[in-house]
């Protein structure tokens, strides 16, 4: 009652607060360029969402992959040495990005391609540890596309040394040249959700099957959360993944219609690539339920 003299006094219904995800883009890369790849997925992926694009703490470094079908400026989040094993600039990048969900959080989620996602995987590993971010409200939900972990011992030990609990879903692209280490992040988290995509080192065009699974994913975490805010909630439990029958018969494969790529793939040192490659003779996108995806033997999950 109160509630509704309340909104009958400011005019009508208060309009829903949307939850927040930050968006870390790839290595030489943009917060814009992010952007237009995440906005050519289905709308109803992140409906319930605001998408937060910042850029990099460091100027790009060298060359970028993305030159000739993006303009700049490009970032960096930190830099690294070929074998993936030391790092410079690494305790600078997540000062800033500390503080920066300080000065913009909270934030419900995170997203990030390659270098970005490989970085979100790392804040919640230590927030987890309880390293860092211990004012921020614990994150609901992680998408990770060709993300992968850090190589360095000590930080493997500090933010992977015990499953991370975020609600997480992992692409991975079976041309990808970060395939692997993909997999390997795959581990690190508990329950977490697959989907392949037959493209490399690329935020994919997602197929049909894809979509809905995705959807239903961001849906099902998107209703938990307003149910522990005492709203009417709808969906599944969010940590509960769907089961793997009703992954299969969204759509058969003949009545799904093949992504539509442009003409060329990008994807270089640390991933700046682009949505591209030919369109492959193969399937859609298989989605699967993590559980037995063997990363460092390189045995890919059940297709």
């Amino acid at each position: 009652m109160v509630e509704a003299l309340e909104q009958k006094a400011a005019g009508g219904p208060r309009k829903k607060k949307k939850m927040k995800i930050l968006c870390l883009h790839g290595f030489r890369t943009s917060g814009s360029f992010l952007r237009k790849q995440i906005s050519r997925w289905d709308p109803s992926i992140f409906s319930s969402f605001d998408l937060v694009f910042p850029d990099g703490i460091f100027p790009a470094g060298g060359k970028s992959d993305i030159e000739r079908i993006f303009p700049p400026p490009y970032f960096e989040w930190f830099q690294f040495n070929k074998e993936f094993t030391e790092y410079e600039n690494l305790d600078a990048c997540i000062s800033f990005l500390c503080e920066y969900i300080a000065t913009n959080g909270p934030f419900d989620g995170y997203l990030g391609f390659s270098q970005g996602a490989t970085i979100a995987a790392l804040l919640l590993g230590y927030q987890a540890k309880g390293k860092i971010l211990q004012e921020q409200p614990p994150v609901k939900l992680f998408v990770s596309i060709s993300g992968s972990k850090f190589r360095d011992p000590a930080i493997c030990e500090a933010a992977y040394g015990k499953p991370i609990e975020v609600n997480s879903v992992h692409l991975i692209g079976d041309e990808d040249w970060l395939k692997l280490p993909s997999e390997d992040l795959v581990t690190a988290f508990v329950d977490p959700l697959i989907i392949r995509h037959p493209y490399g080192h690329i935020v994919p065009r997602l197929d049909a099957a894809a979509v809905v699974q995705l959807s239903e994913w961001t849906r099902g975490i998107a209703g938990g959360a307003a149910a522990e805010n005492g709203a009417a909630a709808g969906g599944y439990d969010p940590g509960e993944p769907l089961p793997l029958k009703d992954t299969a018969a969204l759509a058969p494969p003949s009545e799904r219609t093949p992504p539509e790529v442009p003409p060329a793939e990008n994807g270089g040192a640390g991933g700046g690539g682009d949505e591209g490659g030919p369109a492959p003779s193969k399937g859609t996108a298989a989605v699967e339920i993590a559980g037995g995806v063997a990363a460092a033997n390189g045995a890919a999950g059940k297709e």
